[in-house]
């Protein structure tokens, strides 16, 4: 039978179906993007550590039969994952030891951060978060009393950020509740969502939830979470329009990654596009080193090189900050 190309004519499944429908099987990922998995060190030992996710938008976007193309990087388990390097760990920004309660870290003066959910459209294989006991911390709907309870009592506490795993992942009638408890507390005055869904699901940007977070009290802040110009297609560009219309201050959060980034062509290509679109660039992050992701690793001193040359193409309000974080400390840490 013929292919429909009259889009009109069929119905676009909805993020739920994609989301459901993503890429979780080795062999069927590479098929689509016409790889062949014997040209790359593609390890299923490694996927089994953790697993393939990837929604067919996203690697829609992925050329086929690039083995060199950065989206695949991002996405696609090497056996480099399996080795052990010095200094690689499985909690390396000191994620537990800020577990305030149950779902809650508290970290820094002023804003403490909800681990919402486990659960993320994407699988990146860089994931700072990709070994964290989300079963034993996250956010969950039993927990979440004593998490507002923790929030209503410490009076210091001016913003409150979404995260997870994925917090765009959960429901509009899930989130509009967490919102409904968290109103009350009056010196909340920012809310901050971290999420990826933008970029890799554009179509969970509905009007509908672009709504619900611009009309809440106070200031709706989202941080994407795009690594390349690649990224950004026009699904991902009407996501942003959706949320502008509704005054969500837009910022975004790249990782610097070996073979994604990790030059200054790509790196000034991606916020100039960002930029393009009123996505403020906001950090360029060293890479965490959590266990199975050191062969992404940029040095130091290789960063520093990298940014002085986007600072000296690009304005300074498309420059992102050069950041760290390091287990401890009271604020991120600028290279």
């Amino acid at each position: 039978m013929a292919a429909v190309t009259d889009k009109s004519a069929c119905s676009k499944p909805t993020w739920q179906q994609q989301l459901n429908e993503a890429f979780t099987q080795i062999e069927d990922l590479c098929r689509f993007l016409q790889i062949n998995p014997k040209d790359l060190p593609v390890s299923q030992a490694a996927a089994e550590q953790f697993r393939v996710k990837v929604p067919l938008n996203y690697a829609a976007k992925i050329q086929k039969g690039g083995l060199d193309d950065p989206l695949l990087q991002q996405i696609l388990p090497l056996s480099q994952e399996l080795t052990a390097y010095p200094g690689f760990t499985d909690d390396p920004v000191g994620d537990l030891s800020a577990v305030a309660v149950d779902g809650v870290l508290h970290k820094y003066q002023g804003r403490v951060l909800l681990i919402n959910t486990g659960s993320c459209a994407i699988h990146c294989r860089y994931c700072f978060r990709r070994n964290f006991p989300y079963a034993e911390t996250q956010l969950s709907k039993a927990k979440e009393t004593e998490a507002i309870r923790y929030i209503a009592g410490d009076t210091s506490i001016a913003e409150v950020i979404l995260s997870g795993g994925d917090p765009l992942t959960l429901s509009d009638e899930r989130l509009a509740g967490l919102f409904s408890r968290l109103d009350p507390i009056k010196h909340i005055k920012r809310l901050r969502i971290h999420s990826r869904l933008p970029i890799v699901l554009p179509d969970r940007v509905t009007d509908d939830l672009a709504d619900l977070l611009g009309k809440q009290r106070w200031q709706t802040v989202l941080v994407a979470h795009c690594n390349h110009a690649n990224e950004i297609d026009r699904d991902v560009i009407e996501s942003f329009e959706r949320m502008r219309r509704q005054n969500i201050i837009l910022f975004n959060q790249a990782v610097l990654l070996r073979n994604v980034n990790d030059t200054a062509d790509a790196l000034c290509q991606l916020h100039e596009a960002l930029f393009n679109q009123g996505v403020v660039p906001y950090y360029l992050h060293l890479l965490d080193k959590a266990n199975g992701t050191a062969h992404f690793e940029v040095p130091e001193a290789e960063a520093l090189k990298l940014i002085n040359q986007v600072r000296a193409r690009l304005p300074g309000y498309m420059v992102p900050r050069l950041v760290k974080e390091v287990a401890g400390t009271k604020a991120k840490q600028a290279v």
